[in-house]
C-alpha cells in the first residue's frame, strides 16, 4: 500500500493506527508514504516499466490512496492498469497569500508578484488552471511567474519570505496560516463537488482478490465515517502518523523542519469533505479537463478508470 504525505490519506494513517486492515484479514507488506501524488504515481509507473523488463514477480504497490488527477494522468500515460475503487474526500487544495500584497485574485497578476505551485500536471497545477479560467487571468503572465516545487519546499519558501502567493494542497495549505497568509480561495470556490483522492487498485487485485477489494473500500468507510464522527481524535492520529511517516519513509527529511500539529490538520481537515462516494460525472470531467490542458494524449470515458461495486455491496 502507498499513501501520500499529506490529511488527504487519512483514512488510511487512521486505519493503519486503529488496526483496522488487520482485523479485516489484510497483511500490508509495505506501507509506504510518498510527499505527493505525482511522486506516488511516478512510483507506479517504474514499477511496471521496471517489472516488464526484469522480473513479474518483484514486489508492486497494489494499493493507493491518491489525488485523482495524477491516478488518471498514471493510467492514461502510463498504461497503469488501475481502477478506482471508493473516494476518500472531495477538495482540499487552496490559493494562499500574503495579505500585505494580494487582496484579490486578480492580484496575481500584478507585476512582481511571486507565485508557487507544484509542477505540471499535478492535482493544485489543475486547480490553478481551472482558477486562471474562472477568473479570466492573463494565463501566460501566471504561468510565467510560477515557481515550480513540492509542497513543503513551497512552504519552505514562503516561511523565509521567497513566495507572495501559492497553490497548495492540504495540509500544507492551512500551514501557512501559521506563517502570515491568508487562505484566498479553496477549490470548493471554482470547482463545485471537485473530487479529491481516490482509493485505487491494481486491476489484476481485483481479477485475482475481489475479497481483498472489498475489505479494503469497508475499512476506508469505516475510517471515513470515524473521521466525520470524531474529528478532534482523527486530527491528533493523523499527525501521529505523519510524525512517524516523515521520520522512515519516502517523506523522510522533507517535513523535518515544519511541524505539524493536530490543531493545524484539524483546521485543514475541517476543509476537506470526507466521502467514499464518487460522482461519475465530475470524474468525466476532469478527464475532459486535464485532456484539454494536454496533460493526457486524450479524453475517455471514466468508466475505463471507475469500478464502483465494492461500494454498492457494502
Amino acid at each position: 500500500m502507498a499513501v501520500e504525505f499529506m490529511d488527504h490519506a487519512a483514512g488510511a494513517y487512521i486505519s493503519q493506527e486503529k488496526g483496522w486492515f488487520e482485523e479485516e484479514g489484510l497483511n500490508l507488506t509495505a506501507y509506504e508514504s510518498y510527499v505527493t501524488g505525482m511522486a506516488l504515481a511516478s512510483a507506479l509507473a517504474r514499477e511496471k516499466s521496471f517489472n516488464l523488463a526484469c522480473s513479474p514477480s518483484s514486489p508492486t504497490i497494489e494499493v493507493a490512496y491518491i489525488c485523482l488527477v495524477p491516478a488518471i494522468n498514471v493510467y492514461a500515460n502510463g498504461g497503469v492498469p488501475i481502477k478506482i475503487v471508493a473516494g476518500t474526500h472531495k477538495y482540499g487544495y487552496g490559493l494562499v497569500v500574503d495579505p500585505a500584497k494580494i487582496a484579490t485574485v486578480k492580484d496575481l497578476e500584478k507585476p512582481g508578484i511571486r507565485l508557487g505551485c507544484v509542477r505540471e500536471g499535478g492535482a493544485v497545477d489543475v486547480l490553478m488552471h481551472r482558477t486562471i479560467d474562472s477568473y479570466n487571468l492573463d494565463e501566460s503572465r501566471i504561468l510565467k511567474n510560477t515557481q515550480r516545487m513540492s509542497p513543503p519546499q513551497l512552504v519552505l519558501a514562503i516561511q523565509v519570505g521567497q513566495l507572495d502567493a501559492a497553490f497548495l494542497p492540504e495540509q500544507w495549505a492551512t500551514m501557512t496560516e501559521e506563517l502570515g497568509f491568508t487562505m484566498l480561495l479553496t477549490s470548493q470556490d471554482v470547482w463545485p463537488d471537485m473530487q479529491g483522492s481516490v482509493l485505487v487498485v491494481k486491476q489484476e487485485l481485483i481479477d485475482n482478490h475481489p475479497d481483498i477489494v472489498q475489505k479494503l473500500v469497508n475499512v476506508s468507510q469505516q475510517s471515513t465515517d470515524w473521521i466525520n464522527g470524531y474529528p478532534e481524535e482523527a486530527a491528533e492520529i493523523v499527525a501521529g502518523q505523519m510524525q512517524a511517516a516523515s521520520a522512515d519513509t519516502e517523506a523522510a527529511g522533507v517535513a523535518s523542519e515544519l511541524e505539524i500539529t493536530p490543531q493545524v490538520l484539524l483546521r485543514s481537515m475541517e476543509r476537506l469533505e470526507f466521502t467514499t462516494e464518487i460522482n461519475p460525472e465530475i470524474v468525466q470531467d476532469t478527464i475532459d479537463y486535464i485532456a484539454g490542458l494536454g496533460y493526457i494524449k486524450s479524453s475517455f470515458s471514466a468508466a475505463e478508470i471507475l469500478d464502483l461495486s465494492f461500494l454498492e455491496v457494502r
